[in-house]
């Protein structure tokens, strides 16, 4: 049975002082997301598209592991694999080097570029400045979080051309050692847009609720819970039935939040006030 053509732009990349690792990737394929991305906290990122071989990820992974470079890994992936003139690859190992392979069939527009802290590819797209916007917006935006970043990275590359073949799905990818969910997760984002006519737009609505949630405003700007504003807070938790920030936070899973009763996060005040005008 022939693999998945994965016809796609993607980016590999990393956040080296956050100590964060992702991958970002459009296409004109159903579910990109479970596919071609691939990470593991201060190990690395892999993306393996065009006729995927799902394999390069894990094994990349263990490779990484091991102490190989990005570019020792596409080497020893490549050269063990009969069919890597179709199949495209991106690494980024755990110091930030970035390394490519485009096979010498991958259907036209193909190719990649690499830089410090990427490796950004794609095959089937309309030209070459597809992979010429990722690689420039990564390195244009060092001051953004990765997350950012690579969601940026994705919206240049679509308007420079993107997937001759149009747009279906996105995905996008970041670990981080303990910088997930309460921190007992390493994933701090794993959002997939499956099936959309424009999945870069939704994938980026969809972070944005990421973030709303699980995101945490920097404590000087939260507000302290006092006076008028206690008095406040506690109405609209009474008019909702509930007799503490934290038993309704929980409920409108907001909890990340929320942190004691002597401040409140904006975000959740705005949230409160919204839910109970």
């Amino acid at each position: 049975m022939a693999e998945p053509v994965v016809a796609t732009y993607s980016i590999a990349a990393c956040d080296l002082e956050a100590k964060q690792w992702g991958v970002a990737v459009q296409s004109k394929f159903l579910a990109v997301g479970s596919v071609v991305p691939w990470a593991e906290p201060e190990i690395g990122a892999i993306a393996t598209q065009a006729w995927a071989n799902p394999s390069y990820g894990p094994n990349g992974l263990v490779l990484l592991r091991d102490g190989l470079s990005a570019s020792e890994v596409v080497e020893r992936l490549t050269s063990e694999d009969e069919g890597r003139d179709h199949r495209q690859l991106g690494v980024v190992d755990g110091r930030g080097d970035g390394a490519s392979w485009t096979g010498a069939h991958c259907n036209d527009w193909a190719g990649h570029l690499t830089g410090q802290g990427y490796a950004a590819q794609g095959n089937i797209l309309v030209g070459e400045e597809t992979v010429a916007a990722l690689a420039s917006t990564f390195e244009a935006n060092a001051q953004l979080p990765l997350v950012q970043r690579l969601i940026a990275c994705l919206a240049a590359a679509q308007a420079a051309g993107g997937d001759r073949r149009g747009q279906q799905s996105a995905s996008l990818l970041v670990v981080q050692k303990d910088g997930g969910y309460a921190g007992l997760s390493d994933v701090v984002v794993d959002l997939r847009v499956d099936d959309h006519e424009r999945p870069i737009q939704e994938l980026r609505r969809i972070y944005g609720l990421h973030d709303r949630l699980f995101g945490l405003s920097p404590r000087e700007d939260w507000v302290p819970l006092e006076g008028e504003l206690r008095a406040e807070v506690d109405d609209r938790l009474a008019r909702l039935g509930y007799d503490s920030l934290d038993a309704w936070a929980g409920v409108e899973n907001l909890e990340e939040r929320v942190d004691g009763e002597d401040a409140i996060d904006p975000v959740v005040l705005d949230a409160l006030r919204e839910a109970s005008d």
